[in-house]
Formats: structure tokens, C-alpha cells, sequence
């Protein structure tokens, strides 16, 4: 019997789903907004006008009920709405998603999500059978296929030699201070720099809530100045009429790591700019917005030499190519003997996450 194949036609999608898919952009539009909710509902109106997403089995009131049902938004006035607690939940949630969702199988992290917690993690790859080693962690069809190989079948006899278990790693504790840059390159030239930055700091976020409970991750914002942001905030991240204080940022990330009682202490830096500021020894902001300033890059250097020394390391992920930047980087990443990623937007997620799971194991 002959038959024939064709290409396969997604079908159409239930009310259930199309509920959850307009919930997920809904989500990405509140990024856009910086949480703001009605002008994210008018962002919906839009899309519907011009792609119809919404008809007569699901009106957009259907939408905004089903939203203050589900508990993610709630009135605050006459329609009038805010984001809720779960509200920010979810936006994170989608946003971890997505971004394990762009990592494609041989890019630069090829990983599925992470088991739960710390502790010890099997990996694909095999050794020798040591005393001590857990039983768990035989690997027993390769342990059968060598007895076969070495003994054949007339004479099926395990040896110590025979036994191969499957390497481990410890998945170490680790705090981490994620800084973002909100100077206003992040929006200059009409290219939105922010949002995939925020949607990176969202997803690790709820990476590290759910997946790796036991370490600690702060955000902190650096433009003229740095400040430390709760992880509910960052929605509400906008950014302003700044300059880069790279100094300061990194200044106050030593400071927050320093009270951290992990060994593993790191700085997740990302920024489309060269530092063009510091603060005075008398407080004052002093800014130079051409070219690389040796008084504002030795100072800032200074800084990165400083979390050298308190075994912080930094990971630089660049959204832009300005020669500036990178040759900044460059020295950056020497004097702190760090780590510097070209990312683009696009896969700027991807590294970030990647980098993260990567340098919590070790082997054992």
C-alpha cells in the first residue's frame, strides 16, 4: 500500500489556547510598557485592528476578564487597571520561556531546563569505576557490553575493570548582581535596547526562584547613578536621560556581594555603552560623553581590579559594537580577568542563561 505524505497544517487552536498564547503576548506588550497595563491593552487593540486577533468567540472583553479572573490584573478605579503580584509572576514565567525556547541545539549553550535545587547532577559522560562511587551512577549497559567484549558469553564474569559510571557535577551555590544599563543609548536610534534586557533580568529571575533556590540574585541600574531594584520592579524599568557611572554600578555590586556569604560571587553586566561618568570625591557627577575618557575608564578599571581582588568575576554582555564599547570591554575584561560576550539583542537571553548554568558546575 502506497502512501503519501503532506505537509502537516497546524490545526485550529482551542479557546484554551488562544487564551494562553494572548495572555503570553499580552505579557511581552507589558515589557514594552513598562508594566503599564493600559496602554499594553491598547497595544492588544491595536494588534486586533490590524491582525484580528480577537472575534466573536473571544472579544477583547473576554480577554480583560479572563486577566482580573486569573488574578493578573485588578481595578484600580474606573477602568483603570494594575499589574498584581502574579501579574509580574507570569511575565517572568513567560519570559524564562521564551528564552530557553530560542536556544538552539549547538549554539552556545545547548541545555534543557535545569533540574531543581543544588547538589549532584548526572552528566552524558563515563569513567572508570572508583571505590566510593555511587551505585546510582553505573552505567549498566556499558558495564554489560564490556564484560561481553572482554569474556564473551561461555565466560560471563564481572570485573572491578568492567564497571564504567557516569561522570557528575555539583551544581554549586552561587550570588550573582545582574546590572543593567538604563543610560539613554538603550533607546537611542530608535532601537529598543531595554526590553530584551529587562525580559534577561525577568528570566533569571524565575530561573534562579524556582530552579536554584538556594542563590541569591540582586538588580541593580546604573545610568548617572546605580541603584538596587527589587525583582518585583523590573517591569517598571524605564530608562532615562543618563549617562554610563559604570563605575558606580560595579562599585555598588562589590557592595552587595561583599555581605553575601557565597564563594561564588559574580557581576552579569549588560550595557551598549562606553562609561562617559563618575562621581567626584565631593559628590559631584562629572561627564564626558566623547570618545574613551582616561580619568572616567582608570577609575572604572580600578573598580573591576577591586572585584578581582574580592574574587568577583564579571561577565560583560555587549548589545552594540561601538568600537568604544569594546575596546572599553577589552580592558575591562583584562584587569578582572572576566568574561566579555558580543550578544546582540537576539540571543542576548541565550548567553546570559547559558553563561549563569554553566559556571555553577564543577566536576566530581
Amino acid at each position: 500500500m502506497r502512501v503519501q505524505y503532506s505537509a502537516w497544517i497546524d490545526g485550529p487552536q482551542t479557546r484554551q489556547e488562544r487564551m494562553e498564547s494572548l495572555i503570553t503576548l499580552f505579557s511581552n506588550m507589558l515589557m514594552h510598557t513598562a508594566g503599564d497595563v493600559a496602554e499594553a491593552l491598547e497595544w492588544m487593540e491595536e494588534i486586533d485592528r490590524q491582525h484580528g486577533i480577537f472575534d466573536a468567540s473571544l472579544t477583547m472583553q473576554d480577554f480583560v476578564e479572563e486577566l482580573k479572573r486569573r488574578g493578573y490584573i485588578k481595578s484600580d478605579g474606573e477602568e483603570s487597571f494594575e499589574l498584581t503580584a502574579k501579574g509580574k509572576t507570569r511575565i517572568r514565567q513567560d519570559a524564562l520561556k521564551e528564552v530557553f525556547t530560542s536556544l538552539k541545539k549547538g549554539g552556545p549553550g545547548s541545555h534543557e531546563v535545569p533540574h531543581t535545587g543544588s547538589g549532584v547532577e548526572r552528566t552524558s559522560e563515563r569513567r572508570t569505576y572508583s571505590f566510593g562511587d555511587s551505585a546510582s551512577d553505573i552505567d549498566f549497559t556499558t558495564t554489560l557490553q564490556n564484560v561481553y567484549r572482554r569474556a564473551g558469553l561461555d565466560d560471563f564474569s564481572l570485573t572491578e575493570d568492567d564497571v564504567e559510571v557516569f561522570e557528575t557535577e555539583h551544581l554549586t551555590s552561587a550570588a550573582t548582581v545582574l546590572m543593567l544599563d538604563i543610560s539613554h543609548s538603550m533607546i537611542l536610534y530608535g532601537e529598543d535596547r531595554i526590553t530584551p534586557a529587562k525580559q534577561v533580568a525577568l528570566a533569571l529571575a524565575e530561573l534562579v526562584s524556582t530552579r536554584y533556590q538556594r542563590d541569591a540574585l540582586s538588580v541593580l541600574l546604573f545610568g548617572d547613578d546605580a541603584v538596587e531594584v527589587g525583582i518585583s520592579e523590573l517591569p517598571f524599568v524605564r530608562v532615562g536621560p543618563y549617562h554610563t557611572n559604570t563605575r558606580q554600578g560595579l562599585r555598588l555590586a562589590r557592595s552587595i556581594l561583599r555581605r553575601s556569604g557565597s564563594a561564588n560571587k559574580q557581576i552579569f553586566m549588560v550595557t551598549d555603552g562606553k562609561p562617559s561618568a563618575i562621581f567626584e570625591d565631593d559628590g559631584r557627577l562629572y561627564k564626558n560623553s566623547f570618545g574613551l575618557d582616561p580619568r572616567i575608564v582608570n577609575k572604572t578599571l580600578d573598580e573591576a581590579v577591586a572585584c578581582r581582588r574580592d574574587n568577583i568575576v564579571i561577565s560583560t554582555f555587549m548589545v552594540a559594537q561601538d568600537p568604544w564599547l569594546v575596546e572599553f570591554v577589552e580592558e575591562l575584561t583584562k584587569a578582572n580577568k572576566g568574561r566579555a560576550y558580543f550578544t546582540g539583542l537576539g540571543k542576548l537571553g541565550e548567553f546570559v542563561l547559558v553563561d549563569y548554568i554553566q559556571n555553577r558546575r564543577k566536576k566530581v
